[in-house]
């Protein structure tokens, strides 16, 4: 049996994993962020290590824990958790979340003219670099005080184990790794005050990171099992969907949006936003498109403007017929947008209203704005060369047919549904583990691809049609960029 931990940002969850990697038990915590300032998103480690714990504690009474081989870890990325001499907590972590560093963005980059070529990514005030290069600018107190700067599911490695490593796709996320060759490095960390000194050592996803104390083992009725280094939670995903070949790609339509596609060499379009991370798994990376409203676009819908269950609404839409031509547009940046736009100050708008607008082409036309959204994301990692061969839709608005038929239709490709599709970091973690322990064992049958539910083919009148739409979609962020946040 394994362990899979995965640090959310809202809560941490731990899985068991039979050995024919089945889920027997899962225990989760809540967890709370802090927002002590505008734009400032932060958490006490201590809050993840006691919900660890009691996570733990639960599983432990319910279940055989000496059966357990291995450990693996998966979280939230880019989190600053800073670390004293003493290996004290010094300050709150800064999360992924946390919007304060913009002018630390543009620093870092004319500090490193390069950064964008050596990282595979556009600085962004999510990463962890321009985070603690806010904290020397503003805090030199604390930043004097820094021994080492953890991601978060690697505090909670250091408190397992007592160890400091991180695994490659995690480290991609922070900005002071060379993607390319996998390594820290230095000129990144000396533009932020830094040295690799001050770094956790580096190991593949699937690498023994250190073991479990004596006394924890002792605690929950375990062995002294190792602790795996894991991943960053969109890999450890991936890995528990099975993917782990070149091509494989994931559709995340969950909260926010997700494209994600394994490449088994490095690649990056930085420019338009794309994320170009290490994968989990030694020799492999992936791209990824990320938007920041998805699924919520519709939960808003329904709880703001419709005061609706989205079931509900999605049950009209089923029944409504809808004419393509006489739908409103939808732009669905309500928190800003990552790929392709880079734009924090982007806003979402219904345009084309008319007194023939009801309730259900509204729905259409928003779950319409959402699919090109992903379209766009999808198109900047066609730039980079790469095209998927296989596309699985995952996450709670995958299980609409009628949306993921729409984004078969408006991306002109066949997607494939699965079982299992809410499967999350904890899984492929834990999956992990089992990587490490059974080295002879073949990579595909620890990491199969869920069964197949259906596929859905691209209607050829349909994908013409939603392609002219999309044209005007386009034009009209262009339109508008000019007059988001004007006199704000």
């Amino acid at each position: 049996m394994y362990l899979g931990i995965d640090l959310g940002t809202s809560g941490i969850k731990v899985v068991l994993v039979d050995d024919a990697g089945q889920v027997v038990d899962s225990q989760t915590v809540p967890l709370s962020v802090q927002r002590p300032a505008p734009l400032w998103s932060e958490q006490n480690p201590n809050e993840w290590w006691q919900g660890f714990c009691q996570a733990m504690d639960q599983l432990a009474k319910t279940n055989n824990l000496a059966q357990v081989s291995a450990i693996g870890l998966a979280g939230q990325m880019h989190g600053a958790t800073l670390l004293d001499k003493d290996n004290y907590i010094i300050r709150p972590a800064i999360l992924w979340n946390d919007g304060r560093c913009a002018e630390q963005c543009i620093e870092l980059e004319k500090l490193v003219p390069d950064s964008r070529k050596i990282t595979g990514n556009i600085m962004m005030p999510g990463f962890t670099a321009p985070k603690l290069l806010w904290v020397k600018q503003h805090e030199p107190e604390h930043f004097a005080q820094i021994n080492k700067v953890l991601l978060p599911k690697d505090y909670l490695r250091y408190m397992l184990t007592g160890q400091f490593a991180c695994d490659m796709s995690d480290a991609s996320g922070t900005l002071w790794l060379d993607v390319e060759k996998r390594h820290w490095h230095a000129g990144l960390l000396s533009a932020c005050g830094l040295s690799e000194a001050q770094m956790p050592e580096l190991l593949e996803g699937n690498q023994i990171s250190g073991y479990l104390h004596d006394e924890l083992a002792t605690r929950w009725n375990m062995r002294s099992v190792p602790v795996i280094a894991g991943g960053g939670d969109n890999a450890a995903g991936a890995i528990g969907l099975g993917m782990i070949k070149p091509g494989q790609a994931m559709l995340s339509l969950g909260t926010s949006g997700v494209y994600f596609v394994v490449t088994d060499g490095y690649l990056s379009n930085p420019d338009s936003a794309v994320h170009s991370f290490c994968h989990a798994l030694p020799k492999t990376w992936h791209l990824m498109s990320v938007q920041l409203s998805a699924a919520s676009c519709l939960q808003w819908f329904a709880d703001k403007i419709a005061d609706k269950e989205v079931a509900e609404l999605l049950a009209a839409l089923d029944k409504a017929d809808i004419n393509l031509s006489g739908s409103p547009y939808f732009l669905p940046y309500l928190s800003g947008e990552r790929t392709p736009h880079n734009n924090p100050n982007a806003q979402g708008c219904f345009f084309g209203l008319t007194h023939e607008s009801d309730q259900a082409l509204l729905t259409h036309g928003l779950m319409e704005g959402v699919s090109f959204a992903f379209a766009d994301g999808v198109d900047a990692i066609t730039q980079t060369g790469v095209e998927a061969t296989e596309i699985t839709l995952i996450g709670g608005g995958a299980r609409s047919p009628y949306w993921r038929q729409m984004l078969a239709d408006i991306l002109n490709k066949p997607l494939t549904f699965r079982q299992g599709g809410d499967v999350g970091p904890a899984l492929g973690a834990a999956r992990l583990a089992a990587l490490a322990t059974n080295v002879d064992v073949a990579l595909e049958s620890i990491c199969p691809v869920p069964e197949i539910v259906k596929i859905h083919h691209p209607d050829p009148a349909r994908a013409k049609l939603y392609a002219e739409r999309r044209e005007t979609f386009k034009d009209l962020y262009k339109q508008l960029k000019p007059l988001f946040n004007r006199g704000s």
